[in-house]
């Protein structure tokens, strides 16, 4: 099972190739004594363990925003099994030798079934493979990693896992505006919206809150259902609404406005996935982010 080829970008960020060679410097003194040296080494340690499966996130896509210890690790691993929002660039710091095994899955087309991701990690950590799962953003936000441990454990495999920058904090730093604040959201929660399916109906009262920053992830397609969820709920149609496709991405897009306007302004200017939706009065504060200004979509 191999990876399909992906174009890769004609210039690579000055930053990769500095992670890149600060990395490999690092390895490469991996026993020896530097505490001493003149020149600091970057500050990583241990290595990958044989048979060993290490679920590492890989962050929003934004390889300065990958962890040192995921990337020591995507050195060090002898298979990588990894999804398909992880980025080229963060796939160019897995070593030439270690095998590379594709199971993205696409929304309507699912390459490799999840009992099979799991069937995989177990055979070739079972062949004394360290072995690295690299999923996008952070494993443990909506990446299906509690089914991908169940698989472990019921084989006795050790895990280890590795977070990464969820997409919800790569879109409000990218965006120039906080999460929470005092004077906006004193709560902050992570909703799917694949809640918003004909046969899915969320708790659209307990969501229409204004002391808190709803973030919901995969809605794209949902917008106009979460819009009018809310605004049934008592939310006014004023209630700001942000988009942010790509977050973190030289591509990134972005969309703000209300929940009354957002379903029309999405389709008079489409976004591409994956796009994250954030609802709250935080948003209000990308008016005032000068962070905000060169990556604000202009209608």
């Amino acid at each position: 099972m191999s990876a399909p080829s992906r174009p890769l970008k004609r210039k690579w960020p000055e930053a990769l190739a500095r992670l890149s060679q600060g990395v490999t410097r690092y390895l490469a003194t991996l026993g020896s004594e530097t505490r001493g040296a003149a020149t600091p080494s970057m500050p990583l340690r241990g290595e990958c363990r044989p048979g060993k499966v290490y679920l590492v996130g890989a962050g929003s896509g934004d390889v300065e925003l990958l962890t040192l210890k995921a990337a020591r690790l995507l050195q060090q691993a002898d298979a990588v099994v990894y999804d398909r929002l992880v980025g080229g660039e963060v796939l160019a710091l897995i070593g030439a030798a270690c095998e590379r095994y594709y199971v993205g899955k696409a929304r309507g087309h699912h390459s490799v079934p999840q009992a099979e991701i799991g069937a995989l990690m177990v055979r070739l950590a079972g062949e004394g493979k360290s072995v690295v799962r690299l999923k996008g953003g952070d494993p443990g936000v909506f990446g299906r990693m509690g089914e991908e441990l169940a698989a472990l454990g019921e084989a006795s495999v050790p895990a280890e896992i590795v977070p990464g920058i969820t997409a919800a904090s790569a879109a409000a730093a990218s965006m120039g505006i906080p999460l929470t604040d005092r004077g906006h959201a004193q709560q902050l929660r992570f909703v799917t919206a694949q809640l918003c399916r004909e046969d899915g109906t969320p708790d659209w009262a307990s969501l229409a809150r204004r002391d808190e920053t709803l973030v919901f992830y995969m809605g794209l397609s949902k917008v106009a259902a979460i819009c009018a969820g809310l605004r049934d709920a008592g939310l006014p149609g004023d209630w700001p609404i942000m988009l942010v496709a790509n977050a973190s991405q030289p591509e990134q897009r972005s969309l703000t406005g209300s929940l009354a306007d957002m379903p029309q302004q999405l389709a008079d200017q489409p976004l591409p996935s994956p796009c994250l939706i954030v609802v709250g009065s935080v948003v209000r504060m990308v008016a005032t982010s000068p962070a905000a200004v060169a990556k604000q979509l202009t209608p």
